[in-house]
């Protein structure tokens, strides 16, 4: 299966790019990951909810990396899902912050029976990564998933994102998303 999704966000390249690059972050707002953890300066192992309420496994390797522009990836070993893909960063037109463009590749267990199965239950691919781009967007922006109250399903209702309406962030809380210091 192929995936493509791009969106823009209001903040330069090279931040953008050192937020997807701390891999732990991704969770955040990629709604079935579960965890990535960072095994090496280049590997990581991560974890991802399937449907029917299993979990897939898979180390990944960065196989390029242009800090500010993209980040390659492939998995290796005896991966549960074997996927490849490519996050570029560019600057959007008119000084407008940065086009996102995630580029995924992947082999679903048990090929198009499965993919006609998880799109019967609501899990289309291609709406998942447009989601998940929406809410990295809102991350970068505004500090957090904007959801409303009455959101059903999803990590909100498993306590994983904010139950709140979107608040401005204060400088302190931006500093510590960007890992940034607060200048005094």
């Amino acid at each position: 299966m192929d995936l493509t999704a791009t969106t823009t966000v209001l903040a330069p390249p090279e931040e953008v790019y050192a937020f997807w690059r701390r891999l732990e972050v991704l969770p955040q707002f990629m709604a079935h990951l579960e965890q990535v953890r960072t095994t090496g300066e280049r590997t990581s192992r991560w974890r991802a909810s399937a449907p029917f309420g299993r979990s897939v496994e898979w180390d990944a390797e960065v196989v390029d990396d242009v800090p500010g522009e993209r980040i390659t990836w492939t998995s290796v070993g005896d991966a549960d899902v074997r996927n490849e893909g490519t996050v570029r960063f560019t600057p959007a037109p008119g000084d407008r912050g940065t086009e996102v463009r995630v580029t995924l590749r992947y082999d679903l267990p048990g090929g198009v029976l499965a993919q006609a199965v998880a799109k019967y239950f609501g899990e289309d691919p291609h709406q998942q990564l447009d989601d998940d781009l929406r809410r990295l967007k809102q991350v970068l922006e505004t500090g957090e998933v904007v959801r409303s109250d009455g959101a059903p399903g999803g990590k909100r209702a498993r306590g994983e994102f904010p139950q709140h309406a979107a608040q401005p962030l204060t400088r302190e809380e931006l500093a510590e998303l960007r890992r940034e210091e607060v200048p005094a």
